[in-house]
């Protein structure tokens, strides 16, 4: 039993709050960085020269090893501690950005062709999809081992809040970053410094989570370092929920990777001179995140099965008003309403997931989660080339895609039993409540 002092100083996660920081700041840092690349890409990609669903491309080999590898470390964090996992992703976010920072500095000096530069830049980029990978899941279930099911919602949607604070704060600074003598180059190496701070936080101040999943019995392929069941994306406790949260990252995502080259288009100014533009966008939508995840949520104790609902509901308006926005504010007010809606979808669905399984489960769902999380980027090159033909049609898709979602919502059994408590292990029908 925690003692007295150690009750006082909790927060609303059961976690000491001290602890919950710094598992906040691991999943903020990373957004920081991962937001403020996404905000100077387009001003990166068409002052290198690069073709626009080219730059969009620059995440797709990292997000698919995102997806492929969340899982293995997943399992991994199982076996070694959630400590050791953070810190190899945050080593991995660390080296991915340096290396990201030389070959965008040698893009801007010209002193390789564009088709050379992308693919450094790829390559640069999959570091962090390889290894970067290994901290979501590890931060996702130390925070669910720690967490009372009725807080569980609470306690997730603050630690999206790490999301979507980064999102506000990327985009600020990374304007702030291109230095004289880095340019655009600057964001992405002092992303990698704030990077490497952080780990130096986690090695020295984390404890390592007092949760330990029972051991498997002996003889069982999981007590031979192989994953006991199906995997997590067959489970039919959650597969309705990746589903769910597969498509609304995409979306997401294509709006967050179209959005640059509308403000840029829209307008009429150099990708430099609308830097800051783009900047208050992205500002605006984190902004609206936060709202849901730190005020409407908490305010109004939102279940999952009312942010599933609602959520897409909201993300589905926001994008038909970015479609039809005569000018640059009226872009901002779409990209902030569809962000608010996002911005409840997603925990809804992570925390679903989460409360489907066995605590002994968190890890793996967590990587099922992440990888969902990961693997969507890989269609946002689509959505930028369909920008290329018609301006509207990236964001009347998301509005279409959004509509699909809310009606799975309504109708998957899953989802529909999606509140506070958790899903049985036996079956779907034994969920309905």
């Amino acid at each position: 039993m925690p003692s007295d002092s150690q009750v006082a100083s909790s927060g609303p996660t059961g976690l000491p709050r001290s602890t919950f920081t710094i598992i906040f700041a691991v999943s903020m840092v990373t957004a920081i960085g991962n937001t403020g690349m996404i905000s100077v890409l387009p001003a990166i990609g068409r002052s290198i020269g690069m073709p626009d669903p080219m730059v969009a491309a620059v995440f797709s080999l990292s997000a698919l090893l995102w997806a492929f590898s969340s899982p293995f470390w997943a399992r991994l964090s199982d076996r070694y501690g959630r400590k050791p996992l953070m810190m190899v992703g945050l080593a991995g976010f660390m080296v991915s950005m340096a290396f990201c920072a030389i070959v965008v500095a040698a893009g801007l000096h010209h002193l390789a062709p564009p088709v050379i530069i992308f693919i450094l830049f790829l390559l640069a980029r999959a570091l962090f999809g390889l290894f970067g990978a290994a901290s979501n899941p590890a931060t996702q279930a130390y925070v669910a081992e720690h967490t009372p099911e009725v807080q569980r919602t609470q306690a997730m949607s603050g630690l999206a809040g790490a999301f979507s604070l980064g999102t506000v704060i990327g985009p600020f600074v990374a304007p702030l970053f291109v230095l004289p003598f880095l340019g655009l180059a600057g964001p992405m190496a002092c992303f990698a410094v704030m990077a490497g701070v952080m780990l130096v936080i986690v090695w020295r101040r984390l404890p390592e989570s007092q949760f330990r999943p029972l051991p498997p019995p002996e003889g069982s392929k999981a007590s031979e370092g192989e994953p006991s069941g199906p995997p997590m994306w067959l489970d039919p406790r959650i597969t309705p929920f990746l589903i769910y949260g597969f498509i609304v990252a995409v979306s997401q995502t294509a709006q967050g990777q179209t959005l640059g080259f509308l403000i840029i288009d829209k307008l009429a100014l150099s990708p430099t001179a609308a830097q800051g533009f783009i900047a208050i966008a992205m500002m605006f939508g984190a902004m609206a995140g936060l709202l849901a995840q730190w005020g409407l949520i908490p305010r109004f104790e939102m279940t999952p099965r009312q942010l599933l609902r609602w959520g897409v509901a909201i993300a589905a308006v926001g994008n038909l008003i970015v479609a039809a926005a005569p000018d640059y504010w009226g872009v901002v007010a779409g990209y902030a309403i569809s962000s608010l809606g996002f911005g409840l979808a997603r925990p809804g669905f992570t925390v679903g997931a989460s409360l489907a399984v066995r605590m002994e489960e968190q890890a793996r769902a967590a990587g099922a989660i992440a990888a969902v999380n990961g693997i969507n980027v890989v269609l946002a090159p689509a959505f930028v080339l369909l920008y290329e033909h018609v301006r509207a049609a990236p964001f009347l898709l998301n509005a279409a895609l959004m509509v699909a979602m809310l009606a799975y919502a309504y109708t998957n059994p899953q989802l529909k039993a999606a509140n506070p408590r958790p899903a049985k292990v036996e079956g779907t029908d034994d969920a309905m409540v």
